[in-house]
């Protein structure tokens, strides 16, 4: 007889199935792990021009601003392609760059979110993507909380009066 110890069917049926948990758990956090790390990076935040005008926004980082465009403030540079606008929330307002075509919803008093990065001087907000809302009504969900926070929210009736004082296209024409 051979001196090498035989394991009952039992221990073996403990050994698969320990086994099987086990890479059964290491793939899971492994799928966790890259999960977390491909969400890490496709995160943007949020900001009002109050909280980008106090300085809370990370160094470097690409974030959506979002308010009202400012009554007056759109213009074409003179590149013929590079359009500058304000956005505000009522009490403060921050310069935005956009080079393209805005959507055709853009106004005066019109709500946008904007997608982009402060520019060096944290100065000017360079956007890649303006979202303008899509009916007379709707006021993105970001914006009016933004407002809300900068304590300049009076609700429908103002956004109305804002939107109603504004052009039709104010970046058609050079200002």
């Amino acid at each position: 007889m051979s001196d090498v110890k035989r394991r009952s069917p039992a221990a073996r049926r403990k050994k698969v199935r320990l086994t099987l948990v086990l890479c059964g758990t290491l793939f899971l956090a492994a799928a966790t792990a890259l999960t977390l790390s491909a969400l890490q990076e496709n995160v943007t935040f949020f900001f009002g021009p109050s909280e980008v005008a106090e300085g809370k926004v990370p160094e470097g980082a690409t974030f959506r601003i979002g308010g009202l465009v400012e009554v007056g403030s759109c213009h074409i540079r003179e590149d013929g392609v590079t359009r500058e606008f304000r956005i505000t929330d009522g009490s403060n307002a921050v310069l935005v760059t956009y080079a393209g075509l805005l959507p055709s919803l853009f106004r005066d008093g019109q709500g946008v979110v904007a997608l982009g990065q402060l520019d060096t001087g944290h100065s000017t907000f360079v956007a890649k993507e303006v979202l303008a809302k899509h009916d007379e009504t709707y006021m993105p969900t970001e914006v009016v909380e933004a407002m809300k926070r900068a304590g300049t929210w009076k609700g429908d009736e103002s956004v109305a009066e804002i939107q109603a004082s504004g052009t039709a296209d104010p970046c058609k024409a050079k200002a």
